[in-house]
């Protein structure tokens, strides 16, 4: 409604197999209300939406799978070989997906948001103003190393090293991530989540104290 301010917003970003999720879930089990875009892109993509139609027209039926749902996978695999692809893909879902974010962070009724925004650099990096700025309070970066990352998305994904070095070669740098961080969640070790828990728990003291101040 005109005139109500939104709900406090973190911006959650990470680079693939950094354990946004595993964060995220932590996040809502401290009463956090989620808003993931992932999700939101799935929601978008269901058989009968019209993003999935306007993908199959632009990109081909070959990104179908017998039932007609995306598949994600092979679309993936595409995206890394295929610039143009990928830019087609952003073109069709990226706008879609802003303005349903925008949807679920003002109608949220938790404490505060964690919008989940994989791209989120990226997203910035090509667009002015930045892209989700108007969403975004605070922007919370999961870091860990490329070695890290590598090892995770090998043994989560299934892929061979080359397409796993491939997909992280097509994201921003950590370095990009971390330029646009007001804060850092370590997640360099495996199999650490109460090192995780105790950082979250942490901040979301830190952004429930924000909130109080607004």
């Amino acid at each position: 409604m005109v005139g109500l301010r939104r709900p406090f917003c973190v911006g959650l970003t990470g680079g693939i197999g950094s354990g946004k999720s595993t964060v995220a879930a932590l996040f809502a089990e401290q009463g956090a209300e989620i808003v993931d875009t992932d999700l939101l892109a799935r929601e978008l993509v269901e058989p009968g939406q019209p993003a999935l139609a306007e993908i199959v027209a632009q990109i081909g039926a070959e990104v179908l799978t017998a039932d007609g749902r995306l598949d994600r996978a092979a679309l993936r695999r595409r995206m890394v070989g295929e610039p143009e692809t990928r830019r087609r893909l952003e073109a069709i879902l990226h706008p879609r997906i802003r303005a349903l974010a925008g949807e679920r962070v003002h109608s949220a009724t938790g404490p505060y948001v964690i919008l989940v925004i994989p791209l989120l650099a990226e997203s910035q990096a090509q667009s002015t103003p930045p892209a989700y700025a108007d969403l975004l309070d605070r922007v919370l970066v999961v870091d860990c190393s490329p070695e890290r990352q590598l090892q995770r998305v090998l043994r989560r994904d299934g892929m061979n090293v080359e397409q796993a070095q491939a997909m992280l070669g097509v994201q921003a740098s950590r370095a990009a991530r971390l330029a646009i961080a007001d804060d850092i969640l370590n997640n360099e070790t495996n199999g650490d989540e109460k090192g995780l828990a105790l950082q979250v728990t942490a901040l979301d003291r830190h952004y429930k104290a924000l909130v109080t101040r607004r």
